[in-house]
């Protein structure tokens, strides 16, 4: 029976907690990779309200297994790995939230890249260390992290080498909020929670908007958006809302999900 290196566990306030669990460092092996990948489709084929990544309460996770590097061959086969997981993980149709403590390295960083949103503990540590060993990120390092935190701070973190705390993180936009480490579990979830309470199907159309627009022109994203701002009229949390806006005001609408 293959190890579970991959837990995913659906809770009763819609929160779906994936959490690595291949020992002290969780190393992406390929093995972690393929269960990774497993776990997202599941996800996306049946949809909690948001979810959490995360890994211990000491490290989020160290990066790819390198014992499996090699030549070429190797490397293409194992950055195809990561890409197939990453891009599932990235492709859940709900907001997916890294919940980071300790170290987020090479492979560990960009699959936190890979998810909406990214809250530290104040013992978090970010870093694309590839070039030290004389190669380069291959999990989507180079990309992710451009287009979040900007060309100029991408090629700092990625051709230094250099790793950078919570609080840089938070300052470049590489994090988006940091809490004490003993609160960082906690504080995922609970805004995930308030996530998953929310209006699913528009959540869902919206990010779907926001990533695929991202690959094209203005004008392109914008004809996008006005596609899917018709087809959420479609929805029945788009009837509830307007109708408890009308009635009652903002923010007050319990939506189905739907």
């Amino acid at each position: 029976m293959t190890e579970t290196l991959v837990a995913v566990e659906r809770g009763d306030d819609g929160v779906a907690v994936v959490r690595l669990q291949n020992g002290k460092v969780n190393s992406l092996s390929s093995e972690v990779l393929r269960q990774l990948r497993a776990a997202a489709e599941e996800l996306t084929a049946d949809p909690p309200g948001a979810v959490v990544v995360t890994g211990s309460e000491r490290i989020f996770a160290a990066g790819a297994d390198i014992t499996e590097f090699g030549g070429p061959e190797e490397a293409r086969r194992i950055g195809g790995l990561f890409l197939e997981a990453l891009d599932a993980v990235a492709a859940i149709p709900r907001m997916v939230i890294a919940a980071v403590a300790g170290p987020a390295l090479g492979g560990g960083c960009e699959l936190a890249l890979a998810c909406d949103l990214r809250i530290a503990a104040d013992t978090a540590r970010f870093g694309q260390p590839e070039i030290l060993l004389g190669i380069i990120p291959g999990g989507g390092g180079t990309q992710r992290l451009a287009r979040l935190v900007g060309p100029a701070r991408a090629k700092d973190l990625v051709l230094s080498g250099r790793q950078v705390r919570a609080e840089e993180a938070l300052a470049m936009g590489l994090a988006d909020e940091v809490v004490p480490a003993a609160e960082l579990l906690e504080r995922a979830r609970a805004r995930a929670a308030e996530l998953a309470r929310g209006a699913l199907a528009a959540q869902a159309l919206a990010k779907r908007a926001i990533d695929e627009g991202l690959d094209l022109s203005l004008e392109e994203g914008l004809a996008l958006e006005q596609d899917l701002f018709a087809e959420v009229f479609g929805t029945d949390d788009a009837g509830i809302g307007v109708r408890s806006f009308l009635a009652d005001g903002p923010g007050r609408a319990t939506f189905t999900g739907r």
